[in-house]
């Protein structure tokens, strides 16, 4: 149980930061690696809703950044 949440976190950071190189982000790192944690999160639902699912580590990374990437584009029209 441990185990898994550490490498969801992991996971989730990872995202974050290719997100942030993905759309030139120009946040800090700690705000790109929570928009990939929360971008997991939204990954997953809209891979739900399209019945898209990850089978592995890659598949969670790629359906990460998607969501981050996601969550990026969404921070910078409704905040700035």
């Amino acid at each position: 149980m441990i185990i898994r949440i550490i490498i969801s976190l992991i996971i989730g950071g990872v995202s974050g930061c290719i997100a942030g190189y993905i759309m030139n982000s120009k946040q800090s790192l700690v705000m790109n690696i929570i928009l990939g944690l929360l971008g997991g999160i939204v990954g997953g639902v809209i891979g739900g809703f399209i019945g898209v699912g990850a089978t592995n580590w890659i598949g969670s990374i790629l359906i990460s950044v998607v969501g981050a990437c996601i969550l990026i584009w969404a921070y910078r029209t409704f905040f700035k």
